[in-house]
Formats: C-alpha cells, structure tokens, sequence
C-alpha cells in the first residue's frame, strides 16, 4: 500500500473532495426539492414529518453501521450504500412517472435514504483515516468543510430551478447524477494509502458495547465526542429557532435573518481554512478554548441588537469552523483505527437523538424570555469547554 503525496499536491483527494462538493449539493437539491413537494402535496406539518423521517431509521442503523465499517472495508460499504442509493432514486423517478408524486413515495424515499447514511458515514470516517497523513487531517477536515458548506449552497439554489423547471423528478435525476459519479471515483480512483487494523468479529451486541466501553476508558475521545456533540447541541438551537425569534423580536425582516445566516456561513469557511495550513501544538486545547468563546458569543445574543447579532454571528462562524477543523483532525488521528467507525456512529446518533430535545428545551425556555434561552445554552457550553480546556492544559499532549 503507498504512502501519499503532499496535501497541496494530492490530486486524487482533491479530486475527491470537489466530487464530495458535488454530492452535497446534489442532496441539498434534493432535500429542497423533498421538502417543497411536501408542502405543496400535503402541509407543512406533514413536509416536516417527512424531512426528518430519516433520522429514526438511522438511528437504529447507526451503530451497526459503526461496528460494519471497523470489521470490513470501509470503501466496499461505500460503495454498497451509493450502489443502493442511486436505485433508490432511480425507483422514485420509475415510481413518479407511474404514479405521480405522493407522500408515501417520499416517506419510503427517506427512510432508505436514513438506512444508507447509517452505513455510508461511519464508513467514511474509517476510510478518511487511511487517505493521508496524519500531519493532513486538519487541512483535509479544513477543505473538506469549506467545500461542503458551498456545494450545500448551490444545491439549495438549484433545487429551486430543478423543482421548477421538472418537479421533484427532476432533482432526483441530478442527484442519482452526483452519486453515479461519486460511485465511478469510489470504484476507480479513490484507494486507501495507509492500512488499519481490523476490529475482532464477535458478537454484534458485544461489538456495539465495546464502543461505548471505548469512550469510557479513553478521556481524550470521550472529551473529542462530547465537545463535537456540545457544539452541534447549544449552536445549533440557537443559531435556527432562536436567531429567526431574535430577528422577529427586532421587528427586521426575513432578509436580515438571511444576512446573519450568511455572515455565519462565511465565517464558518474562513475559520475552517485558517488551519488547512496552521497547525497550533496542541491542537486539543486550541479547539476547547475557541469553542469557550462561541458559547460566550451565543450568550451574547441576550443583548438583542442588531449590530450584536452581527457580530456574534461571525465570531460562532469562525469559532465552528476552525474548531470543528482541530478537532476532527484529532479525532481522526487519536481513535483506535480498529473503533474509529463505531465512535463516529456513537457521536452521529448523539446529534440525532440529542438534537429534538436540545431544540425543544431552547424554545420552552425563549417562551418564558429568549435572552434566558440564549444565556443558558451559551453558558452552558462556554463554562463545559472552559472546564475541558482546563484539564487539557493540565494534561500532556493534544
């Protein structure tokens, strides 16, 4: 097995990273698409039944998928799972011109589309482990978010044109389109450079367990996926319901929600390029320190300004995007290779599970006074880092 190039000069995982780009944009194409058909079938209630009726289906896929992608290879699951998706949206499209568009169809839709995530991105997080050097991760992690962000960017515009210029037909057909060519590179080009211990076969019960004991054991990796969960649990609340009541409590309009969601969006990019090139020595504490400082940047919403808004927005977008770059470069690099997929399957059901209650318990509290919501959730994490950060410093290493 070779080792790789230089980053700057890895063409192949560059070539992977703009084909990943592609197919962001190609599911947030349909992902618009899905959520608009929904809408215009049946209601908005239902369309969010709909959008999030993958989540239960991976949820109970995720940690099997976790113990598959460390037992086997890890691109043969991904090729598996974009083999499968691209029939998936091949059946709808045979299904729409037969039957037309139906709610049942987009239930079934994403409910397969959940079951393949579960397996695809576990899988993928053990293969980025072999890709490049250690020294690389943050900057493939870096350049791998920037190009995500944007190619999400353009699919939600262009599923708009799709949508209307052929309906929901049209955006699975560019989707099925992304996934053929994600598929071609999987089967053709991409191969992993570094090898890896496989993990033992035992029992799926036990395989699942040993991934939770894992975490108990290692404080560094049950640090790394609190933290990762941390960031998407108190910012996520409030960078969606909570900024949307900060700009309807402001008397603004929808514009000025969509300006602050860009500036977030910016900053979350150049924050993530910052270390495709810099490499701080101990990228642990670095990474808990900025996030210190996006909880005290969400807490600073409660002021209810505009130009405060603006500027908290900014500050949460570049903490995201560089922190999240440290740290999942050093998730990649410190994981057991033989326990990195069912870590990362831990970590994502994490986010799916946590994610409704995080939200919900945001807006019980901005009922009773948004400036609380906004100083507990950033509070919270601000104080929870501050706490990490403290014993990383005491700590060796990361």
């Amino acid at each position: 097995m070779s080792t790789a190039p230089p980053f700057a000069r890895d063409r192949i995982i560059h070539g992977w990273i703009g084909l990943k780009a592609l197919s962001d944009a190609g599911d947030a194409a349909w992902t618009l698409a899905v959520a608009w058909t929904a809408v215009t079938t049946a209601s908005p209630a239902v369309a969010g039944l709909v959008v999030t009726a993958s989540t239960v289906p991976r949820a109970i896929t995720l940690l099997v998928g976790g113990v598959l992608a460390d037992r086997v290879d890890p691109r043969r699951l991904m090729l598996g799972t974009t083999i499968a998706r691209i029939g998936i949206l091949i059946s709808a499209i045979i299904a729409i011109a037969l039957i037309g568009e139906s709610i049942a169809l987009l239930f079934a839709v994403a409910i397969a589309f959940g079951m393949c995530d579960a397996l695809f991105e576990p899988s993928s997080a053990s293969l980025t482990r072999q890709l490049v050097r250690p020294d690389d991760f943050a900057a493939l992690a870096g350049l791998s978010q920037t190009s995500s962000r944007l190619g999400a960017l353009a699919g939600s515009a262009l599923g708009g044109i799709l949508v209307a210029a052929g309906g929901l037909a049209a955006a699975a057909v560019a989707n099925a389109a992304t996934y053929t060519a994600v598929l071609l590179y999987l089967a053709f080009l991409l191969r992993a450079r570094f090898p890896r211990k496989p993990a033992d076969r035992i029992p799926m019960m036990r395989a699942i367990g040993d991934g939770f004991a894992y975490l108990r054991r290692d404080d560094l990796a049950r640090g790394l996926v609190l933290s990762l969960l941390g960031l998407n649990l108190c910012v996520s609340p409030a960078m969606s319901i909570g900024l949307a009541m900060l700009v309807d409590h402001l008397g603004a309009t929808s514009a000025t929600l969509g300006a602050l969601e860009a500036v977030f969006g910016v900053g979350a990019m150049l924050g993530a390029l910052v270390f495709v090139r810099i490499r701080p020595p101990r990228p642990a504490l670095t990474g808990f320190l900025l996030l210190v400082v996006q909880g005290l940047a969400v807490a600073s919403f409660a002021v209810e300004a505009a130009p405060a808004a603006f500027m908290s927005c900014a500050v949460i977008g570049v903490t995201a995007g560089a922190a999240s770059t440290l740290l999942s470069a050093l998730f990649m690099r410190t994981i057991a290779s033989d326990r990195i997929g069912r870590v990362s399957s831990i970590q994502r059901l994490g986010d799916d599970g946590l994610m409704p209650v995080a939200t919900g318990a945001f807006g019980a509290l901005a009922a009773g006074s948004l400036p609380a919501a906004f100083l507990t959730f950033g509070g919270v994490m601000a104080a929870y880092m501050a706490v990490t950060a403290v014993r990383r410093a005491r700590g060796a290493g990361g």
